[in-house]
């Protein structure tokens, strides 16, 4: 789940210890004393009598860590060699490229996958075009488009900014699902210019995952691309968003015996998160929703959905469940919470309301959004479109995803881990058959 994020800093200290006891347990105390969180703690080089490691530390801000920097500079027996930002580190040249399916070692390697070889082939899609698919990678692209306006929590930052988080998108879908998640920067805010540009560029794509777009742009821009194109459009802020929490609240509801769809749900935050869960719960089949936004207009869509309009008390009192995706901490006060709540605080890394304080104040179940990523479902989901060849993602196909990872997640969690490729090849699966079972898959011959 990513609602809100601040600018964490991680770092990696390069660090040379004498090899003796309580040398590492003092550095490690140095680092929890200043409210940060270890990483990895590698063994980089043995010397006589002392060791070099490298360890990963996560701070909240700058200034926590160079209090541990300072604290262990002047502990004799610990010296610090270099600093460096992983994070920076990792991000040097970009985080994907495009890589050859075939060799090309020789001139007549070159004249079969290029001219004149390549002529038969395109003469071929000319004469039908739908053996585009068995010829290209088109089936098997999908293009990541983002205008840079609502990029993670840090808002309207321009899409080049974005780069970073499309790059991560597309290694993701290559590495969970073996898509080819294909950026696409559109350096503009208007509407219609976003519709416009995919549509003519769709040709080149199997489906078109919207990114970062603000609301509520993207619900205009989503709505019109799927009616016009005949492949997939999904925004994953609103629906890989929604399947997660989907597959969460199943879990849930097995764990403390809630009836899902007989629950009122409270939802605090309409923008594209907010209204993607609405949707989908809705199409489960909850039925009572009481929602709250400083955004009047998002107020209204709400409404207009069928959701009720309450004041931020209003919300959580009558609601069973409670999802909150506002990026705002500690907005949900003890106070609100009554007995036998359930109680989702999305916002990263600060939550609505902290778990364990909420569980204490009398919920049944609480839970952040830290284990809670939309990862866990679009590489799957696209892959199921794609391999069905569906013209559009439904909502039957999003809950068939939300059921599959519920399915894998180990007795007590909400979720399964998210590097579990067996988790994606069943969401992809499950994905295809419901297309198939409500029509929107089309029968192609190999």
């Amino acid at each position: 789940m990513r609602i809100e994020y601040s600018n964490k800093v991680i770092k990696k200290l390069r660090v040379k210890i004498v090899d003796k006891p309580g040398f590492l347990g003092h550095m490690t105390t140095v680092i929890g004393q200043n409210a940060c969180m270890i990483g990895e703690i590698t063994t980089v080089h043995l010397g006589k009598g002392y060791k070099i490691r490298d360890i990963d530390i996560y701070a909240d801000n700058e200034s926590w860590l160079q209090g541990i920097i300072k604290s262990i500079k002047d502990f004799d027996g610990i010296d610090i060699i270099g600093v460096v930002d992983i994070v920076e580190e990792t991000h040097m040249g970009g985080k994907i490229e495009t890589v050859p399916t075939v060799d090309v070692e020789t001139i007549d390697d070159l004249k079969i996958i290029y001219t004149p070889g390549v002529a038969s082939v395109c003469k071929k899609i000319h004469e039908d075009p739908s053996l585009a698919d068995k010829y290209t990678t088109i089936r098997n692209n999908v293009a990541i488009v983002t205008n840079g306006t609502a990029i993670l929590g840090l808002g309207d930052i321009g899409a080049v900014a974005g780069m970073p988080v499309m790059e991560g998108k597309s290694l993701l879908f290559k590495l969970l699902s073996g898509i080819n998640g294909i950026p696409v920067l559109l350096d503009t805010h208007d509407t219609q210019e976003i519709i416009n540009t995919i549509k003519h560029i769709a040709p080149t794509y199997g489906a078109i995952k919207l990114e970062d777009i603000k609301a509520p742009e993207c619900f205009e821009i989503e709505d019109k691309l799927d009616a016009m194109l005949d492949i997939p459009v999904l925004h994953d802020d609103q629906h890989g968003t929604a399947v997660v929490v989907l597959a969460a609240l199943l879990n849930i509801a097995k764990y403390t015996f809630v009836n899902l769809k007989e629950a009122s749900v409270g939802i605090i935050g309409l923008g594209a998160a907010g209204t993607g869960i609405m949707k989908l719960l809705k199409s489960y089949g909850i039925s009572e929703f009481n929602g709250i936004d400083l955004d009047q207009s998002a107020v209204e869509r709400f409404v207009s959905l069928g959701g009720n309009s309450k004041d931020l008390r209003g919300v959580v009192e009558s609601s069973k469940i409670v999802i909150a995706t506002t990026g705002c901490p500690d907005l949900i006060t003890p106070d609100m919470i009554q007995p036998g709540h359930v109680i989702l605080a999305l916002s990263n890394p600060n939550p609505e309301i902290d778990p364990e304080l909420a569980v204490e104040s009398g919920a049944i179940f609480a839970a952040d959004g830290k284990s809670v990523n939309n990862a866990l479902a679009f590489p799957g989901l696209f892959k199921g479109a794609l391999t069905a060849h569906a013209v559009t993602i439904n909502n039957a196909m999003k809950i068939a995803a939300a059921k599959a990872i519920a399915s894998f997640a180990l007795d007590g969690d909400l979720v399964p881990n998210i590097l579990d490729k067996n988790v994606h090849a069943a969401v992809a699966k499950d994905v295809e058959t419901a297309a198939y079972r409500t029509s929107v898959a089309r029968y192609v011959e190999d």
